[in-house]
C-alpha cells in the first residue's frame, strides 16, 4: 500500500499551499539546503556546507566535498535516494544537479539548485 505524504508550503503562493508526495519531499529537501551547517539551534550537524564553499575556488576537492554533503543530506530522508549529483559553476555561485528517486513510487526527477553568492539564496530551476 502506497503512503501519501501531505504538507504545506508558503513558498509558491500563486499555487495551492498544499503539497503532497514527491513535491513535499523536494520542498523538505530545499528547506534543508537553505540552512547553513551549524545554524540550527541544538543541531550543529544539520544543514549544508555549500554556503561556506561559495567563495572558494571550485576545484575537484571542493566539488567532492559538496557531492558528499548533498548525498549525506539526501540520505537523511528515507523517502528518496540520490542517483547522480553534478556540481558546476554558474555566474556567481554554484549549480547542483541531483537525479532523485522517489522510492515509494519509483518516480524519478532531476532537481537543479543554484546557490548564489550575492543574494545568498537557493533556487530550484
Amino acid at each position: 500500500m502506497a503512503v501519501t505524504y501531505k504538507g504545506f508550503s508558503t513558498v509558491d503562493r500563486y499555487k495551492k499551499f498544499r503539497v503532497t508526495d514527491f513535491e513535499l519531499v523536494k520542498r523538505d529537501l530545499m528547506n534543508h539546503f537553505s540552512i547553513r551547517k551549524g545554524e540550527k539551534l541544538m543541531q550543529p550537524n544539520f544543514g549544508t556546507i555549500i554556503w561556506d564553499t561559495l567563495f572558494n575556488p571550485l576545484d575537484q576537492d571542493t566539488k567532492n566535498a559538496i557531492i558528499q554533503d548533498v548525498k549525506k543530506i539526501i540520505s537523511y530522508d528515507p523517502r528518496i535516494a540520490a542517483e547522480n549529483v553534478i556540481v558546476t559553476e554558474f555566474e556567481q555561485g554554484i549549480q547542483i544537479q541531483i537525479d532523485l528517486l522517489y522510492i515509494s513510487t519509483d518516480q524519478r526527477s532531476t532537481l537543479n539548485l543554484q546557490f548564489d553568492q550575492q543574494s545568498k539564496t537557493t533556487q530550484i530551476l
